[in-house]
């Protein structure tokens, strides 16, 4: 239920005082009548002040009467929305009856909130990467959940970097891309491509699960802060459990900003007011294999060729750093076209 509460703006009065006080300065005084005509004398420097225009008269006190406006909108509290009182991750129950746990979870629900613009935004970008985690996860067997972490490590951004070196929409920090074989050079970093780096995310997210015994929360965690430090939080603290483990600021706030943002995000109607066809439709894209055989070629040129443009091809393919492809053969995106047989607009290179 929402909160409604009508208001309005009482009439406004505003004095306008224009008189000038008494032991105002000449000075003071010409800023506030800038139709006195100020003169200085050359034989002693004074200032001489002359009457002001006969037919202009000294601006009387007014009381000005603004009219009363009406607002008459809704107004919605964040407290309107409340965490339902019970959630599962992953198949797992979320420990809401610990007063710790909600409040962690509670925090992050609603800062997801507060920021409405960018919230609705995070929900549109979902219609366009969550599909393809979908359908690796599923392919994997892995819960469908896991999708979420996309909005928490890179807001569905595929080209996100952070301080920490991570890149991509999973963020991948070099080592552990190296370890899924995921490249990264002057030219392109595959960690930005979706599909590549969801491929190499559900390999790890397999391991961490086996690792820690199919707790999805521990790895999660994992994820975050790196299997070795789990382990060791974990053992010097004397627990098996991450809602007990008290570890990095990051990490503390990882697993309950992802569980906020799948009650969120699932039902975008209830919490944002968006319905699902306002969500950005998957783009339609066909790859195609482009083989440079000269010293190096545009971007632009591709582009020209594949009948689209640079910023686009830019958008559609975030792993090449460069404006230019040197010579080699690459595996492009390009936008799927409608006509019906091969009719993109190469040029013959030799």
């Amino acid at each position: 239920m929402f909160v409604r509460q009508k208001r309005s703006l009482l009439p406004v009065f505003a004095i306008n005082l224009l008189t000038l006080l008494p032991c105002a300065s000449p000075l003071m005084a010409s800023a506030q009548n800038p139709d006195e005509d100020i003169r200085t004398t050359a034989e002693n420097g004074t200032r001489t002040f002359s009457e002001p225009f006969e037919e202009r008269s000294e601006p009387e006190d007014k009381l000005v009467v603004l009219p009363e406006i009406k607002l008459d909108g809704e107004r919605f509290f964040l407290s309107a929305f409340k965490l339902p009182d019970k959630i599962t991750f992953a198949g797992m129950p979320v420990p809401l009856d610990n007063w710790q746990v909600k409040e962690r979870i509670e925090r992050e629900f609603y800062q997801f909130l507060e920021n409405q613009g960018e919230s609705i935004i995070l929900a549109k970008r979902t219609g366009r990467c969550f599909p393809p985690a979908e359908r690796q996860l599923a392919k994997a067997g892995l819960p469908d959940d896991l999708k979420y972490m996309l909005l928490v490590e890179s807001k569905c951004i595929s080209a996100a970097y952070s301080k920490a070196k991570a890149s991509g929409p999973w963020q991948f920090i070099p080592s552990t891309g190296r370890r899924y074989r995921l490249r990264s050079d002057s030219i392109r970093d595959e960690r930005r491509n979706l599909e590549m780096s969801t491929e190499a995310a559900v390999k790890y997210l397999q391991y961490l699960s086996d690792l820690q015994h199919k707790d999805w929360f521990l790895a999660m965690a994992s994820y975050n802060a790196g299997e070795k430090r789990i382990r060791k939080l974990l053992r010097n603290q004397n627990v098996t459990d991450y809602w007990k483990m008290y570890g990095p600021r990051e990490t503390m706030r990882y697993v309950p900003r992802i569980i906020a943002a799948k009650e969120i995000y699932s039902q975008p109607e209830k919490y944002l007011g968006l319905t699902r066809d306002e969500l950005y439709s998957p783009l339609e894209t066909e790859t195609v294999t482009v083989k440079v055989k000269e010293s190096k070629r545009t971007l632009t040129a591709v582009a020209e060729e594949f009948g689209t443009y640079f910023l686009e091809l830019k958008m559609l393919n975030p792993e090449f750093k460069k404006d230019f492809l040197p010579r080699g053969t690459y595996k492009i995106k390009v936008p799927r076209q409608t006509c019906p047989s091969h009719c993109f607009r190469q040029n013959k290179r030799p």
